[in-house]
Parts: C-alpha cells; sequence; structure tokens
C-alpha cells in the first residue's frame, strides 16, 4: 500500500540518478580537460566549433541547450585563450559570429583523447550506451514540445 508522499520519495525520482550521473561524469572529465585548461562546458563549446567552425551564438547555444546568460562568459573565456574569435556578422549586426581560430583548432587534436579516457569511467557495454544515448535524446525532444507550450519559444532539436 502506498501513501500519497511516494511520489516525493527520492528513490522513485528519475531526475536524481540524472542529476547524479551528470554531476559525476563531469566530475570525471575534470583531470582531463585540467591538462587542456577547459571547463566542461568550455570543453562542449569547443566541440561544436571544431564540428562547425563557424556559427551564430543563438545556433551555438541550441546546440548546447545553453541560454546567453551562460553562453557568453564562456565565449568570453575561450576567446581570452584564442581559440574561438566572436565579431559582429557583416549582413547583419544583430548577430554575432563565433569562429574557431587556429590555436583551437590544433586544441583538438589534443582534445581527441578525452573521449576514449573516459570510455574507462563508464561501465557500459555498448548496446546500453547506445540505448541510454536515445533515452536521454528522446526525453530532450520531450522537453522541447513542454517549453513550447509554456512559452511559445521553440527549442533545439535533438540531433542524432
Amino acid at each position: 500500500m502506498s501513501d500519497k508522499y511516494d511520489c516525493i520519495k527520492l528513490e522513485n525520482q528519475l531526475c536524481f540518478p540524472l542529476y547524479a550521473v551528470s554531476k559525476e561524469i563531469i566530475r570525471r572529465y575534470k583531470p582531463f580537460l585540467d591538462e587542456l585548461d577547459l571547463t566542461y562546458t568550455q570543453y562542449i563549446a569547443m566541440m561544436v566549433m571544431w564540428e562547425y567552425g563557424s556559427l551564430n551564438v543563438k545556433e551555438l547555444g541550441q546546440k548546447l541547450y545553453l541560454d546567453s546568460g551562460t553562453l557568453t562568459p564562456v565565449l568570453k573565456k575561450l576567446e581570452s585563450k584564442g581559440y574561438i574569435r566572436r565579431e559582429r556578422s557583416h549582413t547583419d549586426e544583430r548577430n554575432l559570429i563565433v569562429s574557431i581560430t587556429d590555436e583551437g583548432k590544433t586544441l583538438r587534436d589534443k582534445a581527441v583523447e578525452v573521449p576514449g579516457k573516459m570510455s574507462c569511467c563508464v561501465h557500459l557495454d555498448q548496446e546500453d550506451a547506445d540505448e541510454l544515448y536515445r533515452l536521454l535524446y528522446k526525453l530532450l525532444d520531450g522537453f522541447s514540445g513542454c517549453r513550447e507550450k509554456e512559452t511559445g519559444e521553440k527549442t533545439p532539436e535533438a540531433d542524432g
């Protein structure tokens, strides 16, 4: 027999293991990213930059699920390190374009080792990892529809 408070027990929350795993994964990334002088948020921003080379801040924020208030200090720090360049669009002054620099491209050669180092920290076989990836993006897609209903604002589609 359950009582009305079962719904607020920690053990019954989907959000808690997601939160705890996310925190633990970021903690495990830290020593590898310290070698690159990057925080986790800087690292994921650089991942997008290595893939796309150049895009506007809004597109970058959508890909990372980050708002401009969170993203702006990250980009300023990456720019001060010489990894990216931020400049206003020549065709539309309202758009801020972020582009990777040669130094940022060089950093990719060092960063390519990080996923392999992290793989020894995550003990999932490939089938489970693929299923978890699929389910997490399914959750993100679901939040997109929820946010649109709440705010009328479109959110990014999950890649992949």
